[in-house]
């Protein structure tokens, strides 16, 4: 059983679409994803996959399945019935409308208020809170960046957070700081995908460059000791994932995880899915992998639910995990 709260901070809308749906949907449309022998072999990764952009690929590559706003309702509410179905007692789910509009052509704003009604839809009918954070695509530069904050604050209130992903190695942070500098005089909250495809000097820059409060995946800041008391020090959490970095690659495997270095050297360290259909996971299987593929104590386990409530882009109150 997983330790209470129970609380995903980094899951990825478009890595949380039911296999089912997508078959579905594809069926309903005649998309060739319907024909394929094994479908399943394109949406979900069954081991490691030997580095990140294979892994990205199974998140990528069938998003124009969903072609239409009712389809995006449908993922936005079921992702938080999902949620709900494995325990959770709050669940963040982050999206880039840029990257839908990239696959579907559909327009951001009318994504982001199709996936919203969604999102609310699931919450009411389970009872569950939800969280939504916009995602900058670091891929498009950083002048298009300054635009897609400016679409994400026509809709100021239905966000907690904003997050960059993308090309981590390619773009640096620096490039990204004005749109982090409006995200901020939004009073917006910022995590940052850093320390997976690039080294610990990511990590920096993402917290001394954009203000980073929270760390996606952040791993590979265990190479660096002195960063890791330099996080320490400045209450930074960073958002691991044992199955999805160990299917990139990012992490040797469960039992030599960096997670041991990270908690050892007093890091704030949640757990969490990433992107729970293609990793074939759920939150609580990741709290069990943890005790018992990965070795953490229940004491550990503790002190990473405790970590979660209080890194939440949300005011929550929990009984003592």
């Amino acid at each position: 059983m997983a330790t209470r709260p129970l609380i995903d901070l980094h899951r990825h809308l478009e890595g949380s679409i039911r296999s089912s749906t997508f078959l579905d949907v594809a069926r309903r449309d005649g998309h060739p994803l319907a024909a394929q022998p094994r479908p399943r072999d394109l949406l979900v990764a069954d081991g490691p996959l030997g580095g990140l952009l294979p892994y990205l690929a199974k998140v990528d590559d069938q998003i124009g399945v969903f072609r239409t706003l009712d389809d995006w309702r449908r993922a936005g509410r079921e992702a938080v019935e999902d949620a709900f179905d494995d325990g959770l007692d709050y669940v963040e789910l982050r999206f880039s409308p840029y990257f839908i509009q990239q696959q579907t052509g559909l327009a951001p704003v009318a994504v982001i208020d199709a996936v919203a009604d969604g999102v609310a839809a699931g919450s009411r009918g389970t009872g569950l809170r939800a969280g939504l954070i916009a995602t900058i695509l670091r891929d498009l530069g950083p002048e298009r960046a300054l635009e897609q904050v400016a679409t994400f604050l026509t809709r100021r209130d239905v966000w907690c957070g904003v997050d960059l992903a993308g090309n981590e190695a390619g773009y640096a942070a620096a490039l990204f700081a004005p749109a982090f500098a409006r995200v901020r005089d939004a009073g917006l909250h910022i995590t940052v995908h850093a320390g997976e495809a690039a080294g610990p000097e990511s990590v920096r820059a993402a917290v001394e460059d954009l203000g980073a409060e929270r760390i996606g995946h952040g791993v590979r800041a265990a190479e660096d000791p002195r960063l890791l008391e330099d996080l320490a020090g400045a209450g930074v959490t960073l958002e691991v994932a044992l199955t999805s970095n160990t299917q990139t690659g990012a992490a040797p495997g469960y039992r030599d995880h960096q997670i041991h270095t990270l908690l050892a050297a007093g890091v704030g360290v949640t757990l969490n899915t990433d992107n729970p259909r293609v990793s074939d996971v759920t939150l609580s299987q990741e709290h069990a992998l943890a005790r018992y593929a990965t070795g953490l104590t229940g004491e550990q386990l503790s002190l990473v639910a405790r970590q979660s409530a209080t890194a939440a882009f949300a005011d929550l109150s929990f009984p003592e995990a």
